[in-house]
């Protein structure tokens, strides 16, 4: 008898296992960039089984500067992405696309002004040469504008590479807190650096954003996966190795120096956990933060009240019921 049993035993034991992994249920989340460590948390969440925990089988896509991520969701081949600020999401909104925010794992967008010794505040800029991109445009450099008297004569296209800036004693370009400053300092060059979050910035980063339907006809899978990814930021931010193993193969030229100096920034600035995410969690987002973003583009008529109803952009009962404690 217990020689018959014990093939049973194993026979069942491998139904279970069978049925176990067709339980995970396929999820396709895309970055806006290149792997780093900003995107930490979703590579930690895939590394460390956190989102098998909550039955999903996810994929982290990587964007890119020529991938058009809302597109591509708005294709069916991402279920969410990643936004950059919760003011593209808004815009994106305002184009048609009915993307919803559920989640903002950066409660500072990392944006910064970068410029050389001799400018010590945001006003000092006034005069100088300042290396702006076309897609910052319609977001914080509207914003800089507004506060501190800039002009767009000043600017100039920035092009991604900080060898204009070296050159030009009088320059200042737009960066981000843990990309441009390290290539500037690996450069032997000295400057300072404008955390615009730190200067009062009120736009979230790393959002995870999903179209309504999505939200709507997977909600089990989205609130799952929404929790998970927080669990995964907890943890990158604890031990960043399991998820930097895969962020390195997913892009062969990210470096273990680069990797530290950003998570070491992230921390320093308080990136994920300061604000709001102390008491509510990592993630969270507030009611007033995310109409003061959506009053700035309004009032810079980057968005139309009448075709963007801020109750239908973003959802805050998914994040909350995730509460993930820094």
């Amino acid at each position: 008898m217990r020689h018959r049993l014990v093939p049973l035993l194993a026979t069942a034991a491998l139904a279970a296992a069978s049925a176990g992994a067709q339980a995970q249920e396929k999820f396709v989340y895309m970055t806006n960039w290149y792997a780093q460590a900003e995107h930490g948390g979703f590579y930690q969440a895939v590394a460390t089984g956190i989102y098998k925990k909550y039955g999903l089988d996810v994929t982290v896509k990587m964007g890119g500067p020529q991938v058009n991520i809302l597109q591509i969701m708005g294709a069916g081949q991402a279920d969410c992405i990643m936004g950059s600020s919760d003011l593209q999401m808004l815009r994106a909104r305002d184009n048609g696309l009915p993307v919803v925010t559920l989640a903002a794992m950066f409660q500072k967008d990392p944006q910064v002004l970068i410029a050389h010794e001799d400018v010590k505040t945001m006003e000092d800029m006034k005069g100088k040469t300042i290396l702006i991109a076309a897609s910052a445009q319609q977001g914080y450099w509207a914003w800089v504008k507004s506060k501190y008297g800039l002009t767009d004569a000043q600017t100039k296209p920035y092009t991604f590479n900080i060898q204009p800036f070296l050159a030009d004693r009088n320059a200042v370009q737009q960066g981000y807190l843990t990309s441009e400053p390290y290539a500037i300092q690996k450069a032997g060059a000295k400057a300072n650096t404008f955390l615009l979050a730190d200067h009062g910035y009120p736009s979230y980063a790393t959002t995870i954003s999903c179209l309504e339907k999505t939200v709507n006809e997977r909600s089990q899978a989205v609130a799952n996966f929404v929790k998970a990814s927080a669990e995964g930021w907890k943890s990158y931010l604890a031990d960043p190795a399991p998820a930097n193993a895969l962020i390195k193969k997913d892009n062969p030229n990210m470096t273990d120096d680069q990797l530290a100096h950003s998570v070491a920034e992230m921390k320093k600035m308080g990136i994920v956990v300061s604000g709001d995410a102390a008491r509510g969690g990592i993630g969270v987002m507030s009611e007033a933060r995310m109409k003061a973003n959506y009053d700035f583009l309004v009032s810079q008529k980057f968005i139309d009240p009448a075709r963007v109803d801020i109750a239908k952009a973003y959802r805050l009962d998914f994040i909350k019921d995730a509460k993930v404690m820094p």
